[in-house]
Order: structure tokens, then C-alpha cells, then sequence
């Protein structure tokens, strides 16, 4: 897969198909600068820590509801991350992020892949690092944050403020916009089909 970008836009290409352009480079995250205060918070807090300098070698990439503004007050930092070894990613991760109010790690199976998870609180967020033996840029949290946002753009701020209330009330995101965009079937895998 390789990645183009021109300005703030970037597209990825693979051998067979084109990916949707971007509206933002998600792999840095200084388009959080200029977003609304809770993102402007997540980049200051993200860079005090050295999160993503931390996580260099996994190849991290910020996902979830507040890159792209329809977090909830209590919506974690999701970062993804490339893990070849979970044995050994948990390892660094207990050593890199230990110390840190109600760390716990744990590995599971999710989506039938292997996952090691590790959740730590800051005194302004609670964090998920989320490993997987696959590039950041093909797990499933990135592309579904990619696809959203794309449609999040194309459909504005009352769709936008709909999935909110949705989320409100209870309702996981990918759900949302499946019932929002009338999608039937596993929200997870429908989304990926957009």
C-alpha cells in the first residue's frame, strides 16, 4: 500500500483498487491543533507523555470517536498499534505505561484476531493501546475512523450531531451510522464495504 498526500489531503493506493482520499494525515496528529477543545486537549496530553514517540516502533496511529469529533465525555485515547510478539508487547507496555491509575493488560481474541490491550488513566483521559500482528493502516479501528469521517464530511453537522445522540443513548458507534445510513447486517463489517 502506498501513501500519497498533497496539503492536508492524502489518498492510499494498493495494487488493485484506490482507498478514499482523506481529509486528515491520521498517522500525525497535529491536525487535533486546530480541532475543538477536546481534541486541542488529547494533542497536548498525547505529546506531554510522549505517547506516540513511546509506541514509534508499533507503528501507532490515534483512532476512535475523538479524532474525528464524535467522542462522548467519557470516550477514551484509542491508539492501534503493529505487535509481532503480544508476549513481548505486553512486556514493554506493563514497563512503558505500568504506573499509570487502574493499568490493567490483558490478551483476547477480538474479531477473531489476537489482541493484547493495555488501559491506563491520565488525570484528563483514560487510554486503550490495542496491538495486533497487523499494519495500523489495515486493522479494522482505522479504516471504520477513515470511513466515517469521509461520511461524517459528506453527510454535516446534523448527521454529525445524530450520531452523537445516538452514542448518548447507548449505542456503539459503527451501530449508529449503520442505522443512520440504513445498513443492514454486522455494522463492523457493512461500514468496511463503504
Amino acid at each position: 500500500m502506498n501513501w500519497i498526500g498533497s496539503g492536508n489531503k492524502v489518498s492510499c493506493q494498493t495494487e488493485n483498487s484506490k482507498c478514499p482520499e482523506l481529509t486528515k494525515d491520521f498517522k500525525h496528529i497535529d491536525y487535533l491543533k486546530s480541532g475543538n477543545n477536546r481534541q486541542k486537549r488529547a494533542y497536548t496530553v498525547i505529546k506531554k507523555l510522549n505517547i506516540l514517540e513511546l509506541l514509534k516502533t508499533y507503528d501507532p496511529i490515534l483512532t476512535g470517536t475523538i479524532p474525528i469529533g464524535i467522542d462522548l465525555p467519557d470516550s477514551d485515547l484509542d491508539i492501534i498499534c503493529q505487535c509481532n510478539n503480544h508476549c513481548a508487547f505486553s512486556v514493554h507496555m506493563t514497563k512503558l505505561f505500568g504506573h499509570y491509575d487502574h493499568f490493567k493488560i490483558y490478551t483476547t481474541t477480538y474479531q477473531n484476531i489476537e489482541s493484547t490491550i493495555a488501559e491506563f488513566k491520565t488525570e484528563q483521559f483514560s487510554f486503550e493501546i490495542f496491538g495486533q500482528n497487523i499494519p495500523t493502516n489495515q486493522q479494522n479501528a482505522y479504516q471504520h475512523m477513515v470511513i466515517e469521517d469521509r461520511i461524517l464530511t459528506e453527510k454535516g453537522s446534523k448527521f454529525r450531531q445524530d450520531i452523537i445522540e445516538l452514542k448518548s443513548n447507548g449505542m456503539k458507534t459503527e451501530p449508529a451510522f449503520a442505522k443512520l445510513l440504513g445498513l443492514s447486517g454486522d455494522p463492523y463489517v457493512e461500514l468496511l464495504k463503504l
